[in-house]
């Protein structure tokens, strides 16, 4: 259930902020786009153009609100086996029947198949896309594209061939090792400036610097990349160091792209290798899509739910118009979705401003794109690659359920060897027997699977309560039954789901009711799930699977700043508690948490009355390999009576800029410093402006600068994304303290007048 569309004028008022997001967007957009089109065998215009068509087509016909479209990660291995196969006419005929493919599954209404694949053989197809990815790259990242691996028979049985996946992963190694023994100085060069680019994939997330991030690490790639070879040219006068085989080849220009369109073959549709890749890649373009607009719609501030079998049809519609302008297959991605999010997108036209400054991008800078290294382009795939097959979502699986390593490794393994369809039909199945052997009961399964087994019902006594009963089992083959029911539902009232008469829920429905907890959560509701008291879990994890099973508990030891605390707790007379707490909803209010996910909070000190805590917290930002998990220290300051809701933050070259994109700062009368010197943000501007007084004013010029906000009933508190230490500690709580005495006593001597 979605809240209602906003009108033409609220449109119209968010259009500054669109294009803003739709800008840092393309910046992203730009360099990936060539480097997953190249990957993938394909000109390096092609991703591009998946990338226009996808941002035109879908934002004027999607379902979907804050999503970006354009050629996706997991189409990398596919696309790679189509085109050099088929060859990339007949592979473009291949895109352009698996675009009409998508586009039936829409019409069919069909978006509900994502449902049917379990959580583990996702995880694993996604990380053997992640492992192809890898394969490819990284020797082109070294400059060393002609590698063909390392292949290995033992004896007559051959296990994997040369030019395979497995052998170009084990021949990495050998890639490193020989990088600086090429008799071409040039390749040395490539090869280092892949190795640079790769350094800035990974720890340019980890500045938390608004400045430096408004340019996306990719971009810097590019950037970076040509003002080397100008340096070189214009400066030294030599000739840019680089190779020039290992640099992008000639992009064409925009008018080249529309009038020199692609000869489209569909000579082998009778074949079954053109019909196998048509399948893969409309069986990985859905998957990627459905699992992205799920994760972007947790992200989405207004919670909306976005109507996925519009998407599939827009989509499908897209991606025919890309494969006959000669791109690749469109989908929603991910990680610049949540880029969209998190830089103020708010709906489909920030998709479409993405796309036009991709345009805007090819015709005023497609001579300056050859001058970017293929290996620095390569840099960036390579990072998204281990993103995706990273040693961490191993260990998290494995903290699951052993059982769910074995589903993941055998369609991960299957997929490498044989194909991604073989690979996640293999994950099912794999799946299947797992739970019938953990279950002992092979009827369970098959002699209720196409009995109705949930009945919902609305509470007689109130008129929010909705009442779920669910019946024998309930896994990835007939979630879909439950999902259907919660579908219709208002996310703002009350739900309970009761699993006292299953017999056996498995992970996949776990952690598809966890999203159903948040997002009742953001939006006012309450979602509780009761009848798993006599179900346990071999795993503490809350996503395990559940069946009747003793659940072990587990200690954890204090570490030295922990130990600190403690004894800083005693000193100013406070409480405190070590322990992970799942209990934010008190924070969910505050602007700054709307595109951002709390997982916790942890360390907290607070007074006899609980009105003033302090605590760590994480939260995340973005979704899947687009996440990034920030830790910080933040205080919470609950006041005794109501006042305007605010932010204020210490003025800033950024703050100037999203002026423009429509943030008005909101000026105190005959306090200029202040209004030069902060950044004060609200609706209800004349309240804001009452209650900023003389002494709150004076009070804020002569304390350091904290981004304060206010959501009408409390305060929230803190400084530099990242943990505090003790001495940060004691100076945010001493000014959280006197903060609430100031604001407090303002309110005192109003009710006295």
């Amino acid at each position: 259930m979605s809240p209602k569309k906003n009108t033409f004028k609220d449109f119209l008022k968010t259009v500054p902020k669109n294009i803003f997001s739709g800008f840092v967007v393309s910046l992203i957009a730009l360099p990936l786009g060539l480097g997953l089109a190249m990957t993938s065998g394909a000109p390096p215009i092609a991703g591009i153009i998946a990338a226009v068509v996808g941002g035109i087509v879908v934002s004027l016909l999607g379902g979907s609100y804050v999503t970006i479209t354009g050629p996706g990660n997991g189409l990398v291995g596919v696309l790679l086996i189509a085109i050099s196969s088929l060859g990339i006419n007949d592979a473009y005929g291949a895109i352009i029947c698996s675009g009409v493919l998508l586009l039936i599954l829409g019409f069919l209404r069909l978006g509900k198949l994502a449902d049917f694949f379990p959580s583990s053989a996702i995880q694993g197809m996604l990380a053997a896309i992640g492992l192809i990815i890898l394969a490819k790259s990284t020797h082109i990242m070294f400059a060393n594209p002609e590698f063909q691996g390392i292949p290995l028979s033992i004896g007559s049985f051959t296990l994997f061939e040369e030019g395979s996946v497995l052998a170009l992963l084990f021949g990495i190694p050998k890639t490193i090792i020989g990088t600086f023994s090429y008799e071409n100085s040039g390749l040395t060069y490539a090869a280092l400036a892949g190795i640079f680019s790769l350094i800035i994939m990974v720890f340019y997330p980890k500045i938390r610097n608004k400045y430096l991030q408004l340019v996306p690490a990719p971009m810097w790639i590019v950037i970076i990349s040509i003002a080397f070879s100008y340096y070189y040219e214009m400066v030294l006068n030599l000739p840019n160091p680089i190779a020039e085989s290992a640099m992008i080849p000639a992009i064409p220009s925009f008018n080249e792209v529309i009038t020199d369109l692609p000869e489209i073959s569909f000579l082998k549709i009778g074949q079954f290798g053109f019909w196998s890749s048509v399948f893969a890649l409309t069986l990985i373009s859905s998957i990627e899509s459905l699992l992205s607009i799920k994760a972007v719609d947790k992200l989405d501030p207004e919670k909306r739910r976005s109507n996925v079998n519009k998407d599939l049809k827009a989509l499908g519609l897209a991606t025919i118009g890309s494969g006959f302008l000669g791109g690749l297959n469109v989908v929603t991605v991910i990680a610049r979705s949540s880029v969209n999010v998190n830089n103020g997108g708010s709906n489909r036209s920030a998709n479409f401003f993405h796309a036009f400054f991709l345009i805007l991008f090819i015709l005023l800078f497609s001579t300056q794109l050859t001058r970017i290294p293929l290996p620095a382009l390569m840099a960036i795939l390579v990072y998204t690659g281990y993103k995706l097959a990273s040693p961490n979502i191993v260990t998290k699986i494995f903290s699951i359920g052993k059982e769910q390593l074995i589903i993941f490794f055998v369609t991960l393994l299957t997929t490498l060897k044989v194909g991604l369809i073989t690979g996640i039909s293999a994950g099912v199945f794999t799946t299947l027997i797992i739970h019938i052997i953990i279950n002992k009961n092979f009827s369970l399964f098959f002699r209720n699977l196409m009995k109705p087994n949930v009945l919902m019902f609305k509470e007689q006594d109130t008129s929010n309560d909705y009442f779920l009963s669910v019946k024998h089992f309930c896994s990835f083959l007939n979630y879909y039954k439950l999902k259907d029911k919660l579908d219709a539902i208002p996310e703002n009232t009350d739900v309970i789901v009761d699993f006292s008469m299953c017999e056996f829920v498995d992970h996949t429905v776990m952690e598809n009711l966890n999203n159903y907890q948040e997002l009742f959560a953001k939006r006012g509701g309450h979602f509780e799930v009761i009848g798993l008291d006599m179900h346990g879990t071999d795993s503490k994890h809350p996503f395990a699977l559940r069946r009747i099973l003793p659940i072990p508990s587990l200690l954890s030891n204090l570490t030295r700043r922990q130990k600190t605390i403690e004894e800083l707790a005693l000193d100013y007379e406070l409480s405190y508690e070590s322990n992970r707490n799942k209990k934010i909803h008190f924070l969910e209010d505050f602007l700054f948490f709307r595109t951002k996910k709390i997982n916790h909070t942890y360390n907290q000190l607070s007074d006899d009355s609980n009105s003033i805590r302090l605590f760590d917290l994480e939260f995340s930002e973005g979704e899947f390999i687009a996440k990034e998990v920030v830790r910080t220290t933040m205080m919470y300051v609950e006041l005794n009576h109501e006042i305007p809701e605010f932010t204020l933050d210490r003025e800033g070259f950024l703050e100037k800029v999203y002026a423009f994109a429509g943030f008005e700062d909101i000026p105190i009368e005959n306090h200029t410093d202040f209004s030069y010197r902060f950044y004060l943000l609200g609706e209800d501007v004349k309240a804001i402006q009452a209650f900023f007084n003389d002494e709150l004013v004076h009070f804020f010029e002569s304390n350091p600068y904290y981004h304060v906000e206010s959501n009408g009933k409390a305060l929230l508190i803190f400084g530099k994304e990242r943990l505090a230490n003790i001495k940060e500690i004691k100076v945010i709580f001493d000014f959280g303290k006197r903060l609430k005495k100031v604001v407090q006593q303002k309110n005192i001597l109003k009710s006295t007048l």
